[in-house]
């Protein structure tokens, strides 16, 4: 499901000799060795990239399951090791209710994996689903959310010929200073649709310079509505839930078409977020989309350390781990029961 995007000569099947290219049924310890033993085959795919092209390294990842939480800070270490190019990854937490073993998957996954990338950028399942939803409905929609979030991010200060420049550009060496210093990320989004009837034409970076009023929105309404995004994507459902106080750095991104971006409204933001999180390290800028009817603001909060949802994952983690050991000694004991005789007279073939 999470591959129909990738094109087949981009994919790699790892495990074939394992456990003939199938999952490894939940057991991350096994995804482990199968990373590290195929490797290459991951190395020799990475080969064909131009990588003096890349900025960095993003390894996706499902923590609850086998494949990937065992998978993943293998492979993460491996670039480490290889490359000098930055190395993130994303964590999708599974939800509470899906089952102790994928809670302690990803409650071990979680220490491992934010130890070998330069930063963890995690979502949380749970903050996500809702009740009465279907799963296939669930993960559609979590993966939209995702999507929308890391796809404005990455995407911005990327651009193409002809289009429009923006005012305060956010390219790859924001992004990278934002993540520096490790730790684990949250990203937070909001948006506003607005009426956009002007095309691409004359709504670029010479208009909002130049004060024409039948391009420009009106500039207190155009900041008010960036400083509320702004405060809308920090304090709603970020991909992590936790307390955005104390947070390392911060990065704003604000997008949509140019006649509703302005400087002012992203430095008000820019301040609204030194002034919530305690950071001095908080950056912004915009993305220009001329053919979008929406506003939207994304908010990277880096360094996040008073997250709830990580200690519930470890408690109920550690309660499992209690539990599948007391089952495992119990399991033995009971078939030491069933098999041997009361008086133990038989004996085995060998």
């Amino acid at each position: 499901m999470g591959l129909e995007h990738i094109p087949e000569e981009n994919r790699v099947l790892i495990g074939q000799s394992r456990v003939k290219g199938h999952g490894v049924g939940a057991d991350n310890e096994l995804g482990a060795e199968i990373a590290e033993e195929d490797i290459d085959e991951v190395q020799g795919a990475i080969d064909s990239i131009p990588v003096h092209e890349v900025d960095a390294f993003l390894v996706i990842s499902g923590l609850g399951g086998g494949t990937g939480s065992g998978g993943s800070p293998v492979i993460a270490k491996h670039l480490k090791r290889i490359y000098t190019e930055p190395v993130y990854g994303i964590g999708v937490l599974p939800g509470s209710d899906e089952g102790g073993i994928y809670t302690l998957n990803a409650a071990r996954s979680f220490q491992t994996f934010v130890r070998e990338v330069d930063n963890l950028l995690v979502f949380d399942n749970d903050a996500w689903r809702k009740s009465g939803e279907s799963v296939q409905g669930g993960y559609d929609e979590i993966n939209e959310e995702i999507v929308t979030r890391f796809g404005i991010l990455f995407g911005a200060g990327e651009v193409e010929q002809g289009g429009d420049v923006a005012e305060s550009v956010v390219d790859s060496s924001e992004i990278i200073n934002t993540l520096a210093g490790g730790g684990v990320s949250t990203i937070g989004y909001a948006s506003e649709t607005v009426d956009n009837n002007s095309g691409g034409a004359g709504s670029g970076l010479l208009s909002r310079f130049t004060g024409d009023d039948d391009e420009l929105e009106d500039t207190a309404s155009t900041t008010n509505r960036i400083t509320s995004l702004v405060r809308k994507a920090a304090l709603g459902r970020l991909t992590l839930p936790c307390e955005i106080e104390g947070s390392e750095r911060a990065l704003l991104v604000t997008a949509g078409p140019p006649k509703y971006l302005n400087r002012k409204g992203i430095e008000r933001g820019r301040k609204w977020l030194e002034d919530q999180t305690g950071s001095m390290e908080v950056r912004g800028g915009d993305y220009p989309v001329s053919n979008s009817d929406q506003v939207a603001s994304v908010v990277l909060l880096s360094g996040v350390n008073d997250v709830p949802r990580i200690k519930e994952l470890q408690e109920v983690a550690i309660e499992a781990q209690d539990n599948i050991d007391e089952i495992r000694e119990e399991s033995e004991d009971n078939l030491e029961e069933l098999v041997e005789d009361d008086e133990d007279e038989l004996e085995p073939l060998f």
